[in-house]
């Protein structure tokens, strides 16, 4: 069955760095759009960043951009997402996620939301201190 299993998460202060991993099985890794995502304590779960099938197209929630970078292995089927310059307004439970691509190809459209994604993580907790 598919799985999903995050690591990397932890306690750091603000400034620090993270690098967040995402170890994918029982499904094709390489033809599946993957995103992080996020969820603060009595707030929604948002998207911080996703990558298409190939790893050629990213996109970022403007709160992370230049500061985060998603990358994905797929001969390892390893996801990855490197916080650099954290803030204390990143900590929050980090899910990782699977779903087909909008349209088809390595290329395709990846949805942002995270209501469009089929297969989650259990979730790697990060705080940052001020």
């Amino acid at each position: 069955q598919v799985q999903l299993v995050e690591s990397g998460g932890g306690s750091v202060q603000a400034g620090g760095s993270l690098r967040l991993s995402c170890a994918a099985s029982g499904y094709s890794y390489s033809r599946y759009c993957m995103g992080w995502f996020r969820q603060a304590p009595g707030k929604e779960r948002e998207g911080v960043a996703v990558i298409s099938a190939s790893g050629g197209s990213t996109w970022y929630v403007d709160s992370v951009k230049g500061r985060f970078t998603i990358s994905r292995d797929n001969a390892k089927n390893t996801l990855y997402l490197q916080m650099n310059s954290l803030k204390p307004e990143d900590t929050a439970m980090y899910y990782c996620a699977a779903t087909p691509a909008a349209t088809p190809g390595p290329g395709g459209y990846c949805y942002r939301a995270a209501r469009n994604y089929n297969y989650w993580g259990q979730g790697t907790q990060v705080t940052v201190s001020s």
